[in-house]
């Protein structure tokens, strides 16, 4: 046990410590406002949730547990009403629905100016 002694005592070791000095880091390349869009491209692709909202309905669990197969449930939007489209639970657009080689799809009648997004982020 005489040998461990030396590892289980905490001296100070002041001979040969460095002392703490400030990070320098070299100059960040492409910091000119010209290359902005540049060095945004890598942006584009990175992948986003789009969801279309058609709309929602409040139910209590009994009735929700009556569910069958041909039931209805009654949503909170009107026939013909714009869905919302939301990027990310954003809005970003409306549209209509319309039916695309057999597949649903959205037109968009209304886009959100690029401020208002911006300002959805805040």
């Amino acid at each position: 046990m005489a040998e461990s002694e030396p590892l289980m005592r905490a001296e100070p070791q002041t001979e040969g410590k460095a002392s703490p000095q400030p990070a320098s880091f070299p100059p960040v390349q492409g910091g000119e406002t010209g290359g902005g869009q540049k060095n945004m491209d890598f942006l584009l692709d990175i992948p986003m949730s789009v969801a279309v909202y058609v709309g929602s309905a409040k139910m209590a669990i009994r009735d929700l547990l009556q569910l069958a197969q041909g039931s209805v449930i009654e949503l909170d939007k009107l026939a013909g009403e714009p869905m919302e489209v939301m990027v990310n639970n954003k809005l970003v657009a409306r549209g209509e629905v319309v039916v695309v080689n057999e597949k649903f799809g959205i037109r968009l009648t209304d886009v959100v100016s690029a401020a208002e997004r911006v300002q959805q982020l805040r």
